[in-house]
Formats: C-alpha cells, sequence, structure tokens
C-alpha cells in the first residue's frame, strides 16, 4: 500500500533541569509512544512557523522563542486512516517547567493524545514505551554535553 509523503515539525521543550515536555499518544498502527509537541506543516508554512504553531496548539505556550534545527528525521506511521511516510523537523526550545495553558481537550481528542508530562533525562533513560525518536533520550544527552549541533543531524529513515 502507498504512503503519503507528510511533512512535520516538532519543538524539543527543555525546562531548566533539562528535563522535556512530552505527550502520549495512541496510534491505531504504532500504538502507544511519546512525542515532543508538534505535527504537520500546513500548505505555505516553513517548518518553523509549523513548530511555533503547533507548540502554541498543543501547550498553549505562545511566549517561547525557537532556537536551532536539532534533528531531522522520517517514520512511518498512520494518521486517520492513510498511511504516512512523515519527515520531521525538530527544533529546540528552552522554557519554564509548567502546566498547559488553555483548553486543549479538544485539539488532543482529535490529535489521538492521551496526556503529556515533563520526562527527566534519568526517565527518558529508563523509558519502557515508545519514544518518537526513538534515540531521543542519547539525542538529548548529546545535546545537554555538547549544546546543539553545528548543522541539524539526519537521522534518516527510523522504522518504529
Amino acid at each position: 500500500m502507498m504512503r503519503i509523503a507528510r511533512q512535520a515539525a516538532r519543538v524539543a521543550v527543555l525546562d531548566p533541569s533539562g528535563s522535556v515536555y512530552m505527550f502520549r499518544y495512541d496510534n491505531e498502527e504504532a500504538g502507544i509512544h511519546w512525542s515532543m509537541p508538534g505535527g504537520g506543516m500546513d500548505p505555505g508554512e516553513t517548518p518553523e512557523q509549523a513548530a511555533l504553531r503547533e507548540l502554541r496548539e498543543e501547550t498553549g505556550w505562545a511566549d517561547l522563542d525557537l532556537g536551532p534545527l536539532l534533528w531531522l528525521w522520517e517514520h512511518d506511521f498512520t494518521r486517520v486512516g492513510v498511511r504516512v511516510r512523515q519527515h520531521e523537523h525538530i527544533y529546540l526550545a528552552h522554557g519554564p517547567r509548567r502546566d498547559l495553558l488553555g483548553d486543549l481537550g479538544d485539539a488532543h481528542a482529535a490529535d489521538r493524545i492521551q496526556h503529556g508530562r515533563w520526562w527527566s533525562p534519568d526517565e527518558l533513560a529508563a523509558a519502557t514505551e515508545a519514544m518518537w525518536p526513538p534515540q531521543l533520550s542519547s539525542l538529548l544527552a548529546t545535546l545537554r554535553t555538547e549544546g546543539p549541533p553545528a548543522t541539524p543531524i539526519d537521522l534518516g529513515f527510523v522504522p518504529n
């Protein structure tokens, strides 16, 4: 069966302690997994614009500055019954540790987001549920020790 190409953008929001904010999804093909705020790009939208829009729509946080593009990766999944090969741009943002802002229930239900939470580096390294991208814990560990990459790291296609 053919897959549709989809462009997306996400944001690795890190609090001052290095914890990252993640959402728990329940997807019909990939099952339970955790991913950073973000989603598909609208027509005519740049990855940066999509990252900030998705961050605002999913968290209510409209006051964060987008940092550098960290990673690129592709993966397959089914979205609303359609098989998709998604190419993601993942950006960095720093912000305070806080709860979500506003009434986000309808948006989360439409995206099959069950809930979100902050993950400390140790919790992320010990996670038993799937993380997207799967190597997120080691990528964030490298980010903490070496800082952002000089150029975005292309992770290529990563099976879920």
